[in-house]
Formats: C-alpha cells, sequence, structure tokens
C-alpha cells in the first residue's frame, strides 16, 4: 500500500508562487523557491519566510500536566514561567533520543509541545504510554497552520503589522492572542535558522490569510519565500542538530552535544539512570574539509586509517563559503584542531576539527 502524502494548509500557495514541491516527513512542502542559496543569503541579511507547518503540537492540561512534562524530558521545566519556551531533547529509557522538542507554558496548568513532523506519532504513543495522574493529552497538529518568518528584518517586518509592541521581546518566549492583520496568533520568538525571527501558530483554517496577510507585508522588504533546502543549509551552519541526523533512539544527548539540556539533578525522568554515570565514548564535532570534497551524511571519518566515527550532516554552506560538515566521532579525536580524514567517494579527504557552530549571529 502506497504511503499517502498529506498537504499542509498552504499547499495551494506553494504552488501558486513557484514552489518546487517534494515528499518531506509525509507532507507535500517545497524544496525550494529561486534557488537555495538565494534563499539562504536572504535569511542571513533580510528576511525569509518558510511553511513548518508539518511540525506537530501536542497539548498537555491539567493539575498533573508539569509532572509528566518533568518526567517525559531531560530539561527542567519546574521554573518555566508562562510566556516562555524551554528546549529538550525526550529520551528513551536506554538513553537514547526518542526527539527534541520545544515546550510552551500557556497557563498554570497547561503547556505546548511541539515535536518534529516525522515523529509525531511515535512521539505521541510514546508520551501516552507514559502518561500518568490528573492530565489531558491532546494532539492537536492537524488544527494548526505555523510559519517561521526569519532573519535580521523578522522584527521591522512583522512589527510593521503587529504594531511593535505586541512582539515577544526575548529569545524564547511567547506572546499569545496577538493580531496579525486580522488573523488571532501565538507568536514566538524562537526559530531553525541561526537568525533572530518568529513562528506564528493559527488555526489551519485560517493559514492561507496569514500567509497572505505576511506575503503582502514583505513586498517592501523583498522578503523571500523559502523551502526546506534553505532550512537545512541554515541550521547545519548554526550547527542545529537535527533527529535522524545528530540524534537518535541510540544516540544519547551527551554524545551529540546536548549535555545542558540534560538536569541531572531532577529527581526522575525517563532515560535519567541510564545516563548517571555514563561517560561518552563518542561526541560531536565541526568539521571543516581542508581537501576538495564535500561531505555527506553516513560519510566514514577516520584518524590514521583508522575508523573513529561518521559524518551526520554536511554541505557547502554558503553564507561561510566553505564546505563543512557535523560528524559523531570518538571522544579522544575531538579537538578543534584535530585533522581527520572524511572518506569521499571512496578516497580519503583531509578535514579540520573546528569549534561549532560554524556561523553565530551574536559574533
Amino acid at each position: 500500500m502506497e504511503e499517502t502524502i498529506l498537504k499542509t494548509p498552504l499547499y495551494q500557495k506553494h504552488v501558486l508562487h513557484g514552489g518546487r514541491m517534494v515528499p518531506f516527513a509525509g507532507y507535500w512542502l517545497p524544496v525550494q523557491y529561486e534557488g537555495v542559496v538565494a534563499e539562504h543569503m536572504a535569511v542571513r541579511t533580510n528576511v525569509g519566510l518558510f511553511d513548518v507547518s508539518h511540525m506537530g503540537e501536542v497539548r498537555f492540561a491539567g493539575p498533573d500536566a508539569l509532572k509528566n512534562i518533568q518526567n517525559l524530558l531531560c530539561n527542567d521545566y519546574a521554573n518555566l514561567a508562562v510566556g516562555r519556551v524551554r528546549y529538550s531533547p525526550m529520551l528513551n529509557e536506554r538513553g537514547g533520543v526518542v526527539d527534541d522538542v520545544l515546550v510552551y507554558r500557556l497557563g498554570q496548568e497547561e503547556y505546548l509541545m511541539v515535536v518534529n513532523a516525522a515523529n509525531r506519532h511515535k512521539d505521541v504513543r510514546h508520551i501516552l504510554a507514559n502518561a500518568a495522574g490528573d492530565v489531558a493529552v491532546e494532539d492537536i497538529s492537524d488544527s494548526l497552520c505555523q510559519l517561521a518568518l526569519q532573519g535580521p528584518r523578522a522584527e521591522e517586518l512583522l512589527g510593521g503589522v503587529t504594531g511593535p509592541q505586541c512582539l515577544p521581546a526575548r529569545y524564547y518566549s511567547f506572546v499569545d492572542g496577538v493580531d496579525v492583520g486580522g488573523v488571532r496568533c501565538l507568536v514566538s520568538r524562537t526559530g531553525y535558522t541561526g537568525e533572530d525571527g518568529f513562528e506564528l501558530y493559527a488555526q489551519a483554517r485560517e493559514g492561507e490569510k496569514l500567509f497572505d496577510v505576511l506575503v503582502e507585508a514583505g513586498r517592501p522588504f523583498g522578503m523571500s519565500l523559502c523551502g526546506l533546502g534553505c532550512r537545512d543549509t541554515l541550521r547545519l551552519e548554526a550547527a542545529m542538530p537535527l533527529y535522524g541526523h545528530e540524534m537518535d533512539d541510540a544516540v544519547s544527548p551527551l554524545e551529540t552535544g546536548l549535555g545542558a539540556y540534560v538536569k541531572m539533578d531532577k529527581p526522575a525522568f525517563i532515560g535519567r539512570e541510564a545516563l548517571a554515570g555514563a561517560a561518552p565514548q563518542r561526541t560531536r564535532v565541526g568539521l571543516r574539509m581542508v581537501g576538495r570534497g564535500i561531505a555527506r551524511e553516513g560519510f566514514p571519518v577516520s584518524l590514521d586509517g583508522r575508523g573513529v566515527g561518521h559524518v551526520t550532516s554536511g554541505t557547502h554552506c554558503p553564507f561561510v563559503g566553505a564546505p563543512v560538515a557535523m560528524a559523531l566521532v570518538e571522544t579522544a579525536c575531538a579537538q578543534p584542531g584535530q585533522t581527520l580524514e572524511v572518506e569521499v567517494r571512496g578516497k580519503p579527504v583531509e578535514a579540520q576539527v573546528v569549534p561549532l557552530p560554524f556561523y553565530s549571529r551574536k559574533k
């Protein structure tokens, strides 16, 4: 039986605006409009708009909502204030990563967990299997549309529509009930590009209207419509890990550089015992290619002819202007400056371990 590929609420808008549609995580989404490099550079230097409606959203409500969040996630949410957002890996009993998620605190007893599209149904099964106490868990993914407005001019553009006072001022904070050109939105200062920007959640039935509002507001800015292609190069350049690449059910957050989000002083969470006392034997590193070639996912990494790991993500990143990669390698050869070799089309190509991220807007 062929898998049914779904359409986001903005499918017709993508086709109308010339998006090149491809199947991704069970949805038809644009891989590009004018081109990956042009869209990448637009987000780094101006502003770009993405459809991220394929992401999943799970609502937790009730007196034991926080208790469930704390058990499911290795980060600590005890002090998360209403109006704030926090990132965390979600682990299995072996300490591997089920998914990495964002959690929004909507109210005293209400939270919204945003999960990766490809993991949505797996995550919901995991959440429900571990639910306990007085909590209602609801997958509301199909009822929402999500757009991401990213880039150094995102605030100026969106503030011109809503009034700047209506926007969240702090990174990883949000404002609910914002009027965006007649569409009621939750607006969060978050993103997956390494730039300042916002993610807007609205009812699916109002997705096309919201898209049109932002496209019209973006005309004076020369805003670019952006696809999956540059979303991937942007997050790689900013060294943001991607589920299924830098982490999965067999990779722990300690191995992939997410130890800061593991709070071992919490009383309990799923996977805690597996991580306790574990000394990671491998770690995520950045590689900059020295020899000619581009490191791609899965390419072997070696030191003096001995295999020490593999590439998890790699390409030529437009803004830094170089072929770079992230890899999982043995901790003993992870120091910046270390020379390693990546097997590219059967030939060893020299690469150097460099600090992450490759790009930071703060620099």
